[in-house]
C-alpha cells in the first residue's frame, strides 16, 4: 500500500440555504488515479475548491501527508503541493510555453530573466513528460489538449504532490484523450496522486484504480474500480437502481407520419462557408437526430433553419408557406426554441438571477412593450425549477453559481415557457451527470408524444438512438445520409459518417 498523502475529514461547506458537503471524508495515496464522481450539485466542485483555497471549510480537517494545513488561496495549496488544471486552462495564451512553465520563478542571471537557461529547462521538463512541442512556440498555437499537458507539466515542476484535473478531456479528441493518459500513467509512476473529476465513465474504468462517489454533498462511499460495475457505479450517483438507461426509449413506435404534412420543409437550404444547401422535412410530434463528427456542420444545419447564421440559398416553409427568417427573434416568433452547443457563451446570462433567466425569451417574444408582472414572472419561474428539478436556493440565487447540469435545466425551461413547436437541443446532455441526462431524454421523448417537432444534436451515438426516429448524418458541411427504422444502429451510422466504403485490405 503506497503512502497516503491527502487526507480529508468531515469537511462541511454550507452557503445560504444550500448545504454543499456535509461530514465528507477523501483519502489519496501516492500514485493513486482517483476519480471524484457525482451528479450535477453533488459537491465534487466545493471539494476541490475547499482543498485548493478557493472557499473556507466549515468543518473537518485537511492533511498532507501527517501535516494538517488549511489553504486560504490557491498559491498557498499550490506551495502546500497541490495543483489543479481546470477545463479552461488558466495559462498566458500570448506567452511562448516556456515562459507558461517559469511564470513566475523564471531563472535569472544579473537580475534579467535568464532565457537560454528557461529555455533549455523547459526543453528537458517537456521531454521528460515526453511533450513534444517546442519550448519557444507562443501557447496560442498550441492545441487545446497540449495547453493541458503543459499546465501538468508546470504543476509537476512545481513539486506537487496532489494533482486535480478537473474535467480534463472534456473538449479532447480520442487521440488527444489517448495522450493525457500516458502522462497520467508516467505520473502515477513518479508518485504523483491525482484527483480525476469527469463525467465520462469509460474514461475513469480505462484509466482509474479508486472512485470517490458524492450525492447531495455526502459521502456515498469509496470503491475499487476493478469491483464497481458501471451499472452499479451510475446507481450509486443517482441513489436509485435502474437497468443501464436502456429502458428509456418507450415503446413509441414511430407513426406512419408520412402522410402528415411537415412542419418545416427547407429546401437547397445553405449559408456559404458552412453549410451546403440542403433538403429536409421535420414533421410534428417527431424526434429527429443529427449526428456527424465535430465539425460535420450538424450545429451549422439547424443555425441556418433558425435564423442564428442568415441562409444565402434555399428557401424554407412553415406549414407548407414559404416564410423568411433573417434574425432568431422571427424564429422565435414563429415557434421555434434553439438550445445552443455552449451554455456558457450562448446560453446563460451569468450575473443575471435563474428567474431572470428563465423569463428572457418569453419577454423577447412577447415584446418590449408588453411587461410581464412580477407576480407571473415568479410563478412561471416557480413552475419550471420545480417542473425540472433545478437544484438552486431560489428563483433570485444568480445563476452563475449554479452547477453546469442544473444551468442547462434553466435554458431549457427558459425555452419550455414560450411553447415553442419546434425545439433545437444542440448537445443538451454534454457535461451532464448519468441521472441529468436520463431526465432531459425523458423530457425530449415527452415533448415529442405531446406534438412538438425536436431536433436532437449530441456526440454520443447511444443517446440519440435512445431518443431519435430518424437520424440525418452531416459529414464536412453536407448532409450525406438520413436514416430510419432499421438503419437506426451504430453499424450504419458510422459508416455513413465515414462514408460508407468498404474498407480493403
Amino acid at each position: 500500500m503506497q503512502e497516503t498523502v491527502l487526507t480529508m475529514r468531515g469537511i462541511g461547506k454550507a452557503f445560504p440555504g444550500v448545504k454543499a458537503l456535509d461530514n465528507v471524508d477523501f483519502t489519496l495515496h501516492q500514485g493513486e488515479i482517483h476519480a471524484l464522481m457525482g451528479e450535477n450539485g453533488a459537491g465534487k466542485s466545493t471539494l476541490i475548491k475547499v482543498l485548493t483555497g478557493v472557499y473556507t471549510m466549515d468543518d473537518g480537517e485537511i492533511k498532507i501527508q501527517d501535516r494538517s494545513i488549511v489553504n486560504h488561496s490557491p498559491q498557498e495549496a499550490q506551495e502546500n503541493g497541490i495543483s489543479t488544471v481546470y477545463q479552461e486552462i488558466s495559462l498566458c495564451p500570448n506567452l511562448t510555453v516556456a515562459e507558461n512553465l517559469f511564470l513566475g520563478r523564471e531563472p535569472r542571471k544579473l537580475g534579467m530573466i535568464d532565457w537560454k537557461t528557461m529555455n533549455k529547462k523547459a526543453g528537458e521538463l517537456l521531454s521528460s513528460l515526453s511533450i513534444t512541442v517546442p519550448p519557444t512556440r507562443q501557447l496560442d498555437d498550441c492545441s487545446i489538449a497540449v495547453q493541458q499537458m503543459i499546465a501538468i507539466a508546470r504543476a509537476v515542476d512545481m513539486h506537487c504532490k496532489v494533482l486535480i484535473l478537473d474535467e480534463p478531456t472534456s473538449s479532447l479528441d480520442d487521440d488527444e484523450v489517448a495522450k493525457l493518459f500516458k502522462l497520467m500513467r508516467q505520473l502515477q509512476e513518479q508518485n504523483v496522486g491525482i484527483i480525476f473529476v469527469t463525467h465520462f465513465l469509460e474514461q475513469v474504468y480505462e484509466v482509474c484504480n479508486k472512485i470517490t462517489v458524492l450525492r447531495n454533498g455526502e459521502l456515498v462511499g469509496e470503491y475499487l474500480v476493478s469491483e464497481l460495475p458501471r451499472v452499479q457505479l451510475v446507481a450509486k450517483m443517482m441513489g436509485k437502481e435502474f437497468d443501464d438507461l436502456a429502458e428509456i426509449k418507450s415503446d413509441t413506435v414511430a407513426h406512419d407520419i408520412a402522410k402528415e404534412e411537415p412542419f418545416i420543409t427547407a429546401e437547397k437550404l445553405g449559408c456559404s462557408g458552412k453549410v451546403k444547401p440542403f433538403d429536409v422535412k421535420l414533421y410534428k410530434g417527431e424526434v429527429i437526430g443529427m449526428t456527424g463528427l465535430l465539425g460535420s456542420g450538424r450545429s451549422e444545419l439547424v443555425r441556418a433553419i433558425y435564423g442564428a447564421d442568415k441562409p444565402d440559398k434555399g428557401t424554407l416553409k412553415i406549414n407548407s408557406k414559404e416564410t423568411k427568417i433573417n434574425v432568431p427573434l422571427d424564429a422565435i416568433k414563429k415557434g421555434m426554441a434553439y438550445l445552443p452547443e455552449d451554455r456558457k457563451r450562448d446560453g446563460i446570462i451569468p450575473d443575471l438571477s435563474v428567474r431572470e433567466n428563465i423569463m428572457i425569451a418569453l419577454q423577447a417574444k412577447r415584446g418590449l412593450f408588453k411587461p410581464m408582472s412580477r407576480k407571473e414572472m415568479e410563478e412561471f419561474s416557480d413552475k419550471y425549477i420545480d417542473l425540472l428539478q433545478i437544484k438552486t436556493a431560489g428563483r433570485e440565487t444568480p445563476i452563475k453559481s449554479l452547477s453546469g447540469g442544473n444551468q442547462q435545466k434553466v435554458i431549457i425551461g427558459r425555452w419550455l415557457l414560450t411553447n415553442p413547436e419546434y425545439l433545437i437541443l444542440d448537445e443538451p446532455t454534454r457535461g451532464i451527470d448519468v441521472g441529468t441526462k436520463t431526465e432531459i431524454q425523458k423530457l425530449v421523448l415527452k415533448l415529442a408524444s405531446e406534438g412538438k417537432s425536436v431536433t436532437f444534436i449530441s456526440s454520443e451515438i447511444e443517446e440519440m438512438l435512445r431518443v431519435c426516429s430518424r437520424m440525418i448524418v452531416m459529414r464536412d458541411g453536407q448532409k450525406v445520409g438520413e436514416l430510419s427504422g432499421d438503419e437506426l444502429n451504430q453499424d450504419t451510422i458510422m459508416h455513413t459518417i465515414a462514408g460508407g466504403e468498404s474498407h480493403h485490405e
